[in-house]
């Protein structure tokens, strides 16, 4: 529970760029990115890195084919993964290009300190190439005569080559598995390991001559360094090795590589090998997870275009949101297992675990306390076995959820959470609320009612932040608790929310028509799909007559500081006109105190006052969302001159 417990250092593979990216590498760009956020949220210094690898003969052959150079075909993809990221907030930290040249000349650097330790030799290579998967294979290794990873078939090849001293280091690699066996998760991923390093191991061709979209070798310009010496050192390029050593210094090794199953031999076998020969650090831990299954077949990008079902994330947020969708991920599935995916069944968990459970808890809760306390949550002073047993759910599900997170057991985490949602439910209808509120005898009980469900949503506000921030964000701001950030250490405690003051906003998570939706997305799938035209999420409407008894003035900043108590508001004088008044915003992440003094603003001056954090505030400034930032709302008008 305490801040400031080190580092942590979690990748994404590098994903190839040969076209846009489907539901299958959001799932573990997902996974990564609450496991971030997680451990940030626990007090760790968290670095997260993901990025693309772009060299190789598939990307040069399809920039051919498109008549333009490899460059400029995966600057057009790579920008569309970004905007991708940025569309569900993933949170990393660093995105790392093998065609930026800090790696490029860093990858060169690590080649020699290999080819130095006499560990890379010329040769020449005679096989079996998968161009999709860059791999080299012999006869025996191929399954029905293709690529035993893709299932596409294979062509000889004959050419020039350095090869890396991969043999040299089986027995290494053997010992490294058993006697730390959490190096490679889960336990099937390890097995398969040990029994392809037992069938022995050939050295490994780590250059080609008969193309040259790649990094030169350093002692050899005819070749480029070919796909996994140059894939995989991004895990250490990125940090600055080994010109420019302060992050890897800081956060190397590596806590965890989170990759796909058909990629766990490079990182187990080959990367491990590389950086024995190099003489560095070992990443602590290497977990396969499972494949998400389309008709029983994995989610492709060539399947995605003609799945039956909709697999492009964007489609899927612009129409249920990012955070139902993560939900979805990381609750649906076990981590290392594959898993089957349709819309059906994410319809169908988005509506019963989100819409019927965390959705309905959140709104019957605040409809309730607006009802009966007059939006304010009341202390308790009285308790029975209901109550104690939803308090000891409420502050033991912290732990629980550390324990399952610890495992990368997102959806055994998730289920951690839901565990206390649904037992916040069922204490509703244990305690029936709307009996109470029928006896006045009863005030203090219905009180202590309130309290605590506002107490286990706030701690089911924390719990769901690194899975939902958005969510979370809204729930808490619903609850009254937007102007402080989710606290780790606070899903421990209860008896927090006195005297909060609760405000009902739009349904979380409206319940789903699933036979509409069904029919809806089958329109859109990528073979019939147009544009939607989807309206906007707004609260509920409003009259003129509503409006109009809104009096807005218009006033000038003449003062403005940070709240002594609370990080995200400011508070700022105003003058309008005769009169000068205190009104307090939760811009700080936004604005500096300093920027605003002088400008002339908008007030809402009619509105009740109300304390935030021991402060009166008289008022609200008008702000407009711009994206992801606040634009303040100004106007040449006189000091408290009428708007509107």
């Amino acid at each position: 529970m305490a801040k400031d417990k080190g580092t942590y250092y979690i990748t994404t593979p590098i994903y190839y760029p040969s076209a846009n990216l489907h539901v299958g590498h959001t799932y573990c760009t997902v996974m990564a990115d609450a496991m971030a956020r997680f451990k940030r949220l626990c007090g760790y210094d968290v670095h997260f890195l993901t990025g693309t690898d772009e060299h190789g003969q598939k990307i040069e052959t399809l920039a051919e084919a498109k008549g333009v150079t490899p460059q400029a075909y995966v600057d057009e993809v790579v920008d569309g993964i970004k905007k991708l990221w940025k569309t569900m907030e993933i949170s990393y930290d660093d995105f790392i290009r093998t065609t930026e040249p800090r790696h490029v000349k860093r990858v060169q650097k690590i080649f020699m300190k290999i080819y130095e330790n006499g560990d890379i030799y010329k040769g020449e290579y005679e096989g079996l190439y998968c161009t999709p998967c860059e791999s080299f294979w012999t006869e025996s290794q191929l399954v029905n005569g293709c690529c035993p990873d893709c299932g596409r078939p294979v062509q000889a090849a004959k050419e020039e080559a350095y090869f890396f001293r991969l043999s040299k280091y089986a027995d290494r690699l053997l010992e490294l598995f058993e006697k730390n066996p959490e190096f490679l998760q889960p336990e099937s991923r390890r097995n398969e390991m040990t029994s392809f390093i037992k069938q022995g191991l050939d050295d490994l061709c780590i250059s080609r001559s008969t193309f040259d979209w790649g990094i030169p070798v350093p002692v050899d310009e005819k070749h480029v360094i070919y796909v996994w010496l140059d894939a995989l050192t991004n895990y250490i390029t990125a940090l600055g090795y080994p010109d420019e050593p302060e992050l890897y210094n800081k956060y190397w090794p590596a806590d965890v590589h989170l990759v796909g199953k058909e990629i766990v031999r490079f990182h187990s076998i080959i990367w491990p090998a590389m950086l024995m020969s190099a003489g560095l650090p070992l990443p602590k831990q290497v977990l396969g997870h499972g494949w998400l299954l389309l008709g029983g077949e994995k989610v492709s990008k060539s399947k995605a275009a003609k799945a039956g079902d909709v697999v492009d994330p964007v489609v899927l947020i612009d129409r249920y949101g990012i955070d139902a969708l993560k939900y979805f991920l990381l609750r649906e599935y076990t981590f290392g297992q594959d898993g089957v995916f349709t819309n059906e069944v994410m319809l169908k968990r988005m509506n019963y675990d989100l819409a019927n459970d965390l959705g309905n808890l959140v709104s019957r809760t605040v409809s309730m306390i607006e009802k009966y306390c007059q939006g304010i949550v009341p202390e308790a002073t009285t308790r029975d076995n209901f109550d104690e047993e939803l308090r000891e759910t409420a502050t033991g599900a912290a732990s629980k959820v550390e324990a399952q997170m610890d495992k990368f057991a997102f959806n055994m985490a998730l289920e951690e959470i839901w565990i206390l949602v649904r037992r916040a439910n069922k204490y509703i209808d244990e305690k029936m609320p709307w009996t109470l509120a029928k006896d006045p005898e009863k005030k203090a009980e219905l009180d202590t009612v309130m309290h605590n469900l506002a107490e286990a949503i706030r701690i089911i506000s924390i719990l769901i932040e690194p899975f939902m921030h958005t969510t979370s964000k809204e729930i808490r701001k619903q609850m009254g608790l937007w102007y402080c950030d989710a606290l780790w250490e606070d899903a421990f405690v209860f008896d927090k929310m006195n005297g909060e003051q609760v405000k009902k906003g739009p349904a979380i998570f409206p319940r789903l028509d699933i036979e509409k939706e069904l029919e809806e997305l089958a329109k859109l799938r990528p073979e019939t799909a147009e544009p939607a035209n989807i309206p906007l999420e707004l609260k509920p409407e409003i009259t003129f007559d509503d409006f109009d008894k809104i009096d807005l003035r218009v006033g000038t900043i003449v003062e403005a500081e940070k709240h002594p108590k609370a990080d995200k508001l400011l508070v700022f004088s105003v003058k309008m006109g005769t009169e000068t008044r205190q009104i307090i915003s939760g811009v700080a992440q936004h604005f500096t105190p300093e920027e605003m003094i002088g400008k002339k603003v908008i007030v809402v001056a009619n509105l009740k006052p109300r304390q935030l954090r021991g402060m009166e505030s008289k008022g609200m400034l008008l702000f407009a969302e711009n994206g992801e930032r606040l634009e303040i709302v100004t106007t040449d008008a006189a000091d408290g001159e009428s708007v509107g």
